[in-house]
């Protein structure tokens, strides 16, 4: 009996030390608690990963993201295209607040939007076409297909070519049935990690076209991603059925007589996409930053111009939720003061330090060592120290300067030619004539 309670509170234990592991605590908000069951592949593949999901309907009272100033979770998945009203304290604006804390979303939506997961997206830089409407292409739609051409099949060269968003290799086309979406040109921010072919359109499915749709052709999103300027990421996708269990398991052949594939490729995107939203892939951060002079060890208090400079800084990435040596050979450093007066490419090491060996410029004034490392799918890297760097002191002149030596050759003939010219002056003696004579 003894032994039962200790291993119960053990068990006990272990659950309570799982939940409260940084990182990985996730808010699941679904319309309706059948989602549970028709996805629950997605949910089991993220508990493996070491998620721990906290799962509630969209307009539970009791909802809350913040807790005496605190974040009470570190992702948020939200399942629930078609919720009117979030309930208890969660709105958008509160999930934008969320966001602009360093917090994650995944969205996935379908034709029975809702205006606050539109008005979210718009706040995302990505706005979801009308409720009712869905993606359209009357070529590339799966053999599955009802008649309205709406479940399209999607191929993996309309992926982004970013393996951290999207994974190494995915072999199998992709399914989708849902709404489509566009993202604002001006947003630099936001990634089309997949796009719909070029025969597709965004319209509602029962209706006459009598006016321009929303969204034509590759322009069509079908997921897109946001990785803010705080790293947080959230993703967008058009399809709730894209995660569920139906879409995992089904066969993709396209109904004009394409190549059958036995399994659709939607598993291995959707949790590629799932784990790096979570911030699970592609997460640098910098370690150790050291500068000093060649062949010294001490960090002085000043430089001096033109001396040669030693920079070293270690960055580590985040794999398998270990840190690791970041492998990369296009870091960059940039010795700035207004602008660069140094940029040089880092050379890495296999523990994850990368250096540089530089002359200082022959310009006095603060200056910052700076590393700016921003590439797709990786968080953004920054890191800048301020130094100071002096003008020679007096004692620190050439005496004689080899460029001036002609200048030296002419003072120096110039006084003797003085000196030869006095010489001359002072023993010259005139004749005199006798004025009898």
């Amino acid at each position: 009996m003894v032994a039962k309670v200790a291993g119960v509170c053990l068990l006990a234990l272990l659950a309570f030390c799982s939940a409260s592991v940084p990182g990985k605590r996730t808010l699941v908000l679904v319309d309706n608690w059948s989602l549970r069951e028709t996805h629950s592949i997605f949910f089991k593949s993220l508990r493996e990963y070491g998620y721990d999901l906290t799962f509630k309907t969209a307009d539970d009272a009791s909802l809350a993201l913040v807790k005496y100033g605190e974040f009470l979770y570190d992702s948020l998945v939200l399942f629930s295209p078609s919720v009117e009203e979030f309930g208890g304290s969660i709105d958008v604006a509160a999930i934008t607040s969320f966001i602009d804390g360093g917090g994650n979303v995944l969205i996935a939506a379908s034709s029975n939007i809702g205006d606050p997961v539109r008005e979210l997206a718009t706040e995302c830089g990505v706005e979801f076409d009308e409720e009712g409407t869905a993606v359209i292409d009357h070529l590339n739609y799966d053999v599955a297909d009802e008649g309205k051409h709406t479940l399209i099949v999607a191929d993996t060269e309309n992926l982004l070519k970013a393996p951290l968003i999207v994974g190494d290799k995915i072999n199998s086309p992709l399914l989708f049935r849902g709404v489509g979406m566009v993202s604002d040109p001006e947003n630099p921010l936001v990634l089309n990690v997949l796009h719909a072919s070029s025969t597709a359109y965004s319209y509602k499915p029962d209706e006459k076209i009598d006016e321009f749709p929303l969204a034509v052709g590759s322009s069509t999103l079908l997921i897109a991603a946001l990785q803010a300027r705080n790293n947080a990421r959230v993703v967008f996708v058009g399809s709730l059925d894209f995660f569920s269990d139906q879409f995992f398991q089904a066969s993709v052949q396209k109904a004009n007589g394409g190549k059958k594939f036995d399994q659709s490729g939607n598993q291995v995107l959707a949790l590629n996409l799932a784990r790096w939203a979570f911030k699970d892939k592609g997460v640098l951060r910098v370690g150790k930053v050291s500068h000093h002079l060649e062949k010294e060890r001490d960090t002085p208090q000043a430089y001096t111009v033109m001396q040669q400079v030693e920079y070293s800084i270690v960055i580590e990435e985040l794999i398998d939720g270990q840190w690791k040596p970041f492998k990369a050979d296009d870091v960059q450093l940039e010795f700035v003061r207004i602008d660069p007066f140094v940029r040089t490419t880092l050379k890495p090491k296999a523990d994850g330090t990368f250096t540089a060996n530089f002359k200082l410029p022959d310009v006095y004034g603060v200056y910052q060592f700076k590393v700016d490392y921003n590439r797709i799918g990786y968080t953004h890297l920054y890191s800048a120290t301020q130094v100071s760097v002096r003008p020679l002191e007096h004692t620190q002149y050439e005496r004689f300067i080899l460029s001036a030596y002609p200048y030296y050759a002419s003072a120096f003939s110039m006084m003797a030619g003085v000196f030869i010219l006095s010489l001359v002056f002072l023993h010259y003696k005139e004749d005199v004539k006798d004025k009898k004579e």
